[in-house]
């Protein structure tokens, strides 16, 4: 399977915004976003207007690193939102809020998106009492997430009973910070979703 296996910290600089793709890295002093803004590339930074297309490229791979999702995948996930009835932009977001490894990002289980990522690969969440080790696993209203009981002494997890306590998840999920499980509720609204991201130049992206 294809992964991105470089330095992170170029993707936020390259789309000018901080991804939070490093956890609480993103938060400190050392956030090379902070010391060093600018794009990367040896040739420094150069003055150009930037078009319609340039505008919504650069939206979609801001979207798309976001949530680590590589272009195909991302794709897949366009044509699915394109079928279903509403609105493309917001059905879009609302299928990668409801990914596995984000669902556990945003409960507060990890401290960035790729941590989440690496935790629902090593095994240690079920769904509904099933053990899922698919970061992809799309996941709908009423089901539960929790931490496998064998895995819940490790100390990723010593971490999060810790921070679970300053946490405050998303209203359409539910947290319980003692059993380390949490519920989906109600599919996100938009206004529950990255008020950052602007969908619409993603749709206009693949309609062109």
């Amino acid at each position: 399977m294809a992964r991105y296996n470089a330095s992170v910290c170029r993707l936020c600089r390259r789309e000018g915004a901080k991804l939070f793709l490093k956890g609480t890295r993103c938060y400190t002093k050392k956030c090379s976003f902070e010391r060093r803004p600018s794009p990367p590339g040896q040739h420094g930074v150069r003055r150009r207007k930037v078009g319609d297309f340039g505008l919504q490229l650069r939206e979609k791979q801001k979207v798309r690193r976001v949530y680590s999702i590589l272009e195909r995948q991302f794709k897949n996930y366009f044509d699915d939102a394109e079928s279903r009835p509403g609105v493309t932009g917001e059905n879009l977001l609302r299928l990668l809020e409801l990914r596995l490894d984000n669902v556990v990002y945003r409960m507060g289980f990890a401290s960035s998106r790729p941590q989440a990522r690496q935790l629902v690969a090593h095994g240690h969440f079920e769904v509904n009492g099933r053990a899922t080790n698919v970061p992809s696993y799309q996941l709908k209203p009423g089901d539960t997430i929790t931490v496998r009981t064998a895995r819940q002494a490790r100390e990723p997890f010593k971490v999060a009973k810790e921070t679970l306590r300053s946490h405050q998840a998303p209203e359409w999920l539910s947290v319980d910070a003692v059993k380390l499980a949490g519920t989906v509720g109600e599919p996100p609204r938009r206004d529950q979703m990255p008020l950052d991201l602007n969908e619409q130049l993603v749709v206009e992206y693949y309609s062109r």
